[in-house]
């Protein structure tokens, strides 16, 4: 199980991290797929992320794929002690850049074996079934996969077990199975389908980890952020990043850029302090 630390560093599973981390999509070419544009910018993100004292890095194979976990391995291997890097299984690319789902017990084990080789790795510390689509939960079944997941945690090749794209009954579903540590959706200022979902998560002591906590491919854009980012002289995605870190707990962010300077942008935004009337006005904005 996970439990919430008063210094807001979060335990995921045996490893402690600090709620504001980094998402490695974005070092992956345009639409996630291919190679990045400047790569040399790519592995100089990631060491400046280690350095700045980041210790949760989300990736997974199917970015690019295999170009953010090869990134990584060649940026920051050997890994420093106390670095936890989150992957998930579920999804291929192929040739054509579409996202495919991949969920037989051939694809899941496929997978696994992909994120060890390129990551450079002999267990995962943290392995997120994802489910659905893109965006919103389907609400399928997780069993089958899942269990093909339980069996390589046996065998010594995961640590832990997260669920990405899913719903409460799936949840139900999966902890009827296995221990899980964390849960990945899409959440942010605007987007508040799981507000109920993120407290019931935060009683059971298990990290939410809201994807495209900036928006996703279309950046949050709005009068009234703008405006409480200004008062604060701030830029409105760090003020975004901060009211998903007052949101809750046991919210953990893994912002991602392939860009130092909003980088060090994004690290900043765990040290702003929202006053109680930026904090009323960010409240009110939902769609």
């Amino acid at each position: 199980m996970t439990s919430i630390d008063k210094a807001g560093a979060f335990a995921l599973g045996d490893r402690t991290v600090k709620r504001l981390g980094y998402g490695a999509m974005q070092l992956a070419g345009r639409g996630v797929f291919g190679p990045p544009k400047d790569h040399d910018a790519a592995l100089a993100v990631l060491r400046e992320a280690v350095a700045s004292g980041v210790n949760h890095i989300d990736t997974s194979d199917f970015y690019g794929p295999h170009v953010t976990n090869q990134l990584i391995n060649q940026a920051i291997h050997p890994y420093p002690e106390g670095l936890t890097i989150v992957s998930k299984v579920g999804a291929v690319r192929p040739s054509d850049g579409s996202w495919k789902p991949a969920l037989s017990p051939e694809d899941i084990t496929s997978a696994i074996h992909d994120n060890l080789r390129n990551l450079g790795l002999e267990a995962l510390d943290v392995v997120n079934l994802r489910a659905g689509g893109i965006h919103e939960p389907s609400g399928e079944s997780i069993t089958a996969p899942l269990k093909v997941l339980v069996e390589l945690k046996r065998q010594g090749l995961i640590r832990h077990l997260g669920l990405s794209n899913v719903t409460p009954k799936q949840l139900a579903e999966a902890q009827a199975i296995t221990d899980i540590v964390c849960i990945q959706n899409n959440y942010n200022l605007v987007h508040r389908h799981d507000d109920d979902f993120i407290d019931d998560l935060a009683q059971q002591g298990i990290a939410y980890v809201p994807y495209f906590p900036l928006g996703g491919f279309t950046p949050l854009q709005c009068d009234e952020l703008s405006k409480v980012a200004a008062s604060l002289d701030a830029t409105p995605m760090q003020v975004a990043l901060a009211w998903l870190l007052h949101r809750s707990p046991n919210i953990l962010l893994i912002p991602g850029t392939c860009s130092r300077g909003h980088l060090r942008e994004n690290v900043k935004a765990a040290t702003l302090q929202l006053p109680t009337e930026a904090l009323a006005e960010l409240d009110s904005i939902r769609r």
